[in-house]
């Protein structure tokens, strides 16, 4: 069964036609391979997936994933969440992540590994508070959780 838990397809609203910066578009596209490459995620209370996600922000307050059945296009459920606990993290994580890209043109390897260390960081907060928020809905692991809050953080890019 385990197998059939997992995200089949996923779907970013309200990205197109915005040009994402080419390392946004690129933690993006690497955040959408790595999901489908291999993620687990069981809606609380079906146990038969694959699914197709459309993750969506609501009002630029929650995180909306409408959850199909993989190859149907109605969703069976809707799973909000509130970003308030990781928009700061958002922020943060936005910032460092700037710096990182600006340090690498120029910066000392030990210098870029701090930020680095410090992403990795405010990553895994962010994908633990995500994690939590979203387990009386649905599991996910704890890489899932860390792509899904890369892909939370590139649609708040247009916030």
């Amino acid at each position: 069964m385990h197998h059939l838990q997992k995200i089949a397809n996923i779907q970013i609203e309200e990205l197109d036609g915005i040009r994402l910066k080419p390392e946004v578009e690129h933690e993006r596209k690497v955040a959408v391979f790595d999901l489908l490459e291999e993620n687990y995620f069981a809606p609380v209370g079906d146990e038969i997936g694959p699914y197709d996600v459309k993750l969506s922000i609501e009002d630029g307050k929650r995180l909306v994933l409408d959850v199909a059945k993989e190859g149907e296009t109605d969703y069976f459920t809707q799973i909000k969440v509130p970003l308030m606990p990781v928009r700061k993290i958002v922020k943060d994580y936005f910032l460092v992540c700037d710096s990182y890209f600006k340090a690498i043109k120029t910066a000392s390897p030990a210098q870029i590994e701090a930020i680095d260390m410090g992403r990795r960081g405010l990553h895994n907060e962010g994908s633990t508070i995500l994690r939590d928020r979203l387990e009386e809905k649905v599991h996910v692991d704890h890489d899932t959780a860390r792509r899904l809050f890369t892909l939370v953080c590139v649609l708040h890019i247009r916030q």
